[in-house]
């Protein structure tokens, strides 16, 4: 079993507009690139393929987060609800034309970087309520313009960025993350099944090399809902390989497989437990159990490499 992980960094560009959580990795100078070197080589030595997911997060900051105390940058001028998540989020600023050919070539910059240190491909994150879900999302794109109305404009933005990134590192080394489904952050479209399998099928005429959508039974970051929706239509729709995330464990895992619904399903709080997963899937161990308090905060080791190997006990 090879792993992939996905580094996510999110200043980009020749400016930090993408930035929103404290400390984050950036791949947008020399100095990103340069230091990524070791750690990539250090994963391609112990055998390992290693994607670096880049993205923006648009509307979902600060003022505090922005340079000069500027405002985030959206397709709308419309904000997340203050308080939502115990943060008082700043009012965005609506982008303008020429402002989203900057940050399209934002994206362009970070890809060339991201295989300059040596990863072995990008995925370009279009999920979880950021940037590109933003423009994609009916609730929140409010446009009149070619980058909002319809959904072919409301999408125009997000294949605009794969476009670019492909023309800079080939679609081999391309994938992208999507959520159509969910409604995170205040992200949500009024007919996702519709949105998923547009953006599945003008993917699949680009060639990248994976698809990876979050089930529709995830509509938030916490636990499964029932939902009448389904992301076997994407499947479908998109021929090179599709990745699905959502909550699983070993056993409906191996189903959506055997049942053909994915080629491969993605991990991510039970990988994040432990290291050695396959490994524990393989001989039936059992799991660390997750703390969700230390998922996102900045300190280098608690809640990311704390966690133990079988062979370290539990």
């Amino acid at each position: 079993m090879e792993t992939i992980p996905l580094l996510k960094p999110y200043k980009m560009g020749n400016y930090e507009l993408s930035h929103r959580y404290p400390e984050t990795p950036g791949i947008w100078t020399k100095e990103h690139v340069e230091a990524w070197k070791p750690i990539v080589q250090a994963v391609h030595d112990k055998g390992g393929l290693f994607f670096c997911q880049i993205w923006h997060v648009g509307r979902v900051s600060t003022y505090d987060y922005q340079p000069n105390g500027k405002a985030p940058i959206s397709c709308t001028n419309k904000g997340c609800t203050p308080g939502l998540y115990g943060v008082n989020w700043s009012p965005p600023h609506r982008l303008s034309i020429d402002e989203i050919a900057q940050v399209i070539n934002d994206f362009k910059l970070a890809a060339k970087n991201a295989i300059e240190a040596g990863f072995d491909g990008v995925e370009v994150h279009g999920a979880n309520g950021y940037l590109l879900d933003q423009f994609m999302k009916d609730t929140v794109n409010d446009r009149t313009d070619e980058y909002g109305g319809t959904l072919e404009k409301r999408c125009r933005f997000a294949l605009e960025v794969v476009k670019v990134v492909i023309e800079e590192i080939g679609a081999d080394k391309v994938g992208i993350r999507l959520s159509p489904f969910a409604d995170y952050m205040e992200t949500g479209d009024s007919n996702p099944e519709a949105l998923g399998v547009f953006m599945a099928e003008s993917l699949d005429k680009l060639g990248i090399l994976y698809l990876h959508v979050i089930e529709p039974r995830m509509v938030t970051m916490a636990d499964p809902q029932d939902t009448p929706y389904s992301s076997l239509p994407m499947r479908k729709a998109f021929k090179g390989t599709f990745i699905s995330a959502g909550g699983y464990k070993k056993d409906d895992g191996n189903k959506v497989i055997e049942e053909d619904r994915a080629d491969l399903v993605a991990y991510g709080r039970l990988f994040l437990a432990n290291p050695d997963l396959p490994k524990r899937f393989a001989i039936d161990a059992p799991l660390n159990k997750y703390n969700r308090d230390t998922f996102y905060i900045p300190d280098p080791i608690v809640g990311y490499t704390d966690y133990p190997f079988l062979d370290q006990g539990n």
